[in-house]
């Protein structure tokens, strides 16, 4: 090994599989976990997108306790979101998210629109959904939502009421939804209805509608006040014989569970002030030490995963069961986190001015939306006892 010369110079550099730009090399050691140039699934184009994505998301801050209060982000936001390009591209949603996680201003539902329902069109939509919906989304001028949850039904997809008759070459929709981001500012909605009543499951009558704002029947309720998420805009939804044309239905007929159980979920998770710790005794310091310690492992753990995922989600062989776990794990480790922090800044921690009261209270409803963490579980188990 003698002759052998290992600086870092001599080394070959390596490349990412998903852009062909130069690896980086992560590593836990790193200052800040919110560093830029640590992620080995970014290329260098990414970190530029990131530096740029961190501006954007810290312009956004003196703006959002006004939207808190209104219950809903501007169009303008949306449209500026959508001249930066931070709409549509996946690992560009990745990091829009995380970077709105840093600044603690995590309401806008830019992933879900960009995550689940352009991706829903652009994977399941034909070329003329696609060319129709796709560029006005991009570019933040409509704004997308999808309607799952029902008042009787919760995460339980196959309780779905809301049902589609045909009539003719139409179909008639008639239901309502509650929950539902973005809801009172969408242009389009995704709602999940069922088609057939005589399937042998409500699993295999479900299927998926593109319903636009402004259509007769197509009614928004009361913007809905959470604990949480305030500047996030949740609602109600009535359809009321709503008349959809057959280019309405989103890929095919009968086929919405199967479609709904491959969505994919995201991650954000807050930071803990250290500079709280100083003035305490050593072993009070030493004990909130391990606490980050431990924190910041998990962390590390999950992020890494989350990664994997991406990566496999990109290159379209990312499964349901890796998906339920990504979305169980990480909200569960987002709570998690935040309760920690919120203990380590004493009293501090639950008054509201404080960011981490904000980053707790935001964190209860990750395990509940996007299928409840129950919903994740059972499909994880339902795999492992086929495979037996």
């Amino acid at each position: 090994l003698g002759s052998l010369d290992l600086s870092r110079s001599s080394l070959p550099v390596p490349r990412c599989s998903h852009s062909g730009g130069e690896v980086h090399l992560e590593t836990a050691s790193a200052k800040k976990l919110t560093d830029i140039g640590i992620r080995r699934i970014f290329s260098s184009e990414h970190d530029i997108s990131q530096e740029s994505v961190k501006k954007f998301s810290q312009e956004v801050v003196p703006y959002h306790a006004e939207w808190e209060k209104a219950g809903e982000e501007s169009r303008e936001l949306w449209e500026k979101a959508g001249k930066q390009g931070l709409l549509g591209d996946l690992f560009s949603t990745a990091i829009t998210w995380e970077e709105q996680a840093c600044t603690n201003c995590t309401d806008p539902g830019f992933s879900l629109h960009s995550d689940i329902v352009m991706l829903h069109i652009v994977n399941s939509g034909t070329k003329e959904q696609i060319n129709y919906f796709i560029p006005q989304m991009t570019a933040g001028k409509w704004i997308g939502a999808i309607a799952m949850t029902e008042p009787g039904a919760g995460s339980d997809l196959q309780g779905v009421r809301t049902n589609a008759k045909k009539s003719r070459s139409d179909w008639i929709l008639s239901g309502s939804k509650v929950f539902i981001t973005n809801g009172w500012v969408s242009d389009i909605v995704i709602v999940v209805a069922i088609t057939n009543h005589e399937a042998r499951s409500p699993a295999h009558g479900i299927s998926l509608f593109l319903v636009e704002n402004g259509m007769k029947g197509f009614i928004k309720g009361w913007k809905l006040h959470k604990m949480g998420s305030k500047a996030q805009d949740t609602a109600e939804l009535f359809l009321e014989d709503v008349r959809l044309p057959a280019n309405a239905l989103l890929r095919l007929e009968n086929k919405g569970f199967y479609y709904l159980i491959l969505l994919i979920a995201d991650l954000a998770i807050p930071a803990c002030d250290k500079e709280k710790l100083l003035g305490k005794t050593v072993a009070h310091i030493q004990m909130v030490q391990h606490k980050l310690a431990e924190l910041k492992t998990h962390i590390c753990v999950i992020r890494a995963f989350m990664d994997s995922c991406l990566q496999l989600h990109e290159a379209k062989h990312l499964d349901s069961v890796s998906t339920s776990m990504a979305k169980y794990w990480a909200s569960e480790l987002q709570n998690s986190v935040a309760y920690e922090c919120v203990q380590l800044h004493g009293g501090w921690g639950y008054m509201w001015e404080y960011l981490i009261a904000k980053a707790y209270v935001d964190a209860q409803v990750q395990p509940i939306y996007g299928g409840t963490n129950e919903i994740m579980r059972d499909l994880i188990a339902r795999q492992i006892i086929n495979d037996k």
